[in-house]
């Protein structure tokens, strides 16, 4: 299994999973011509996609959804809520539910809840089958819950939101609403509050961390790189970037 992003963060969200012939993609907030352009890189034809995960609405990872699915007759896995808020009354979709796992290819993949301003948002495990391996999806979250330390524990990969700066956010050019919404319960996870997760869960497998969606203008990626690197038995980080993601990482 592998990982790559074709971009991350607020605009725009993009993240691929990979085993052998089945590629998974979660969430796409890019239009059409700029999603081929950053799929490119990647050397992988759309329609060869084996299905598309929806996280939540917000058009940052849903905007492009619709039109990929559409043109290249791509199946999309969504939670209701979602479903409801991000598309067209006609659109069929493939019904995703918090704690119950879906197969696709040869991935497991786990939906669990998290706390976002958003209809019914889901996080995503995805599980090699064929050999045990675990990779954890996590962005788009309010707070750390104890489910969220219980699913996120014992995993080989994981890709962590380090979105906020909480001095940079306070002092910085957002309006107060959109502050209190970005640090709120429902809004994003902060640098510290992805860090307290990294010491609550059990990293004894963890070889590899993406820190991502990591905000560009109440974050800088040092900031983010040397909280980390302060951590004992947690892999230096990979940090996703808004303009080239990251390229393939094997698991």
């Amino acid at each position: 299994m592998r990982i790559a992003s074709l971009g991350s963060g607020s605009r725009g969200n993009a993240t691929l999973v990979q085993h052998e012939e089945t590629t998974l993609l979660i969430d796409n907030g890019f239009s059409l011509k700029q999603f081929t352009r950053r799929l490119d890189r990647f050397e992988i034809d759309p329609a060869s996609i084996g299905a598309v995960l929806l996280t939540h609405e917000h058009g940052d990872h849903s905007g492009g959804i619709e039109r990929l699915c559409n043109n290249h007759e791509i199946p999309l896995w969504t939670a209701v809520g979602t479903a409801r808020a991000a598309l067209a009354p006609e659109f069929k979709y493939h019904r995703l539910v918090a704690g119950q796992s879906v197969t696709i290819g040869g991935i497991e993949v786990l939906p669990v809840t998290v706390p976002h301003d958003a209809s019914e948002p889901l996080q995503f495990i995805f599980h090699q089958l064929d050999n045990g391996k675990r990779l954890g999806i996590l962005t788009d979250t309010g707070h750390v819950t104890r489910h969220i330390i219980e699913a996120f524990s014992c995993l080989d990969a994981l890709l962590l939101e380090f979105n906020y700066d909480p001095e940079m956010l306070e002092t910085g050019p957002y309006p107060e609403l959109l502050k209190q919404r970005v640090g709120g319960n429902l809004g994003h996870l902060s640098n510290l509050q992805s860090i307290d997760l990294l010491r609550q869960i059990d990293t004894a497998r963890l070889s590899c961390l993406v820190a991502a969606h990591i905000s560009e203008k109440n974050n800088r990626p040092v900031i983010v790189d040397q909280l980390i690197r302060e951590l004992d038995g947690v892999p230096t980080p990979v940090l996703a970037s808004q303009n080239e993601g990251f390229d393939w990482i094997s698991i």
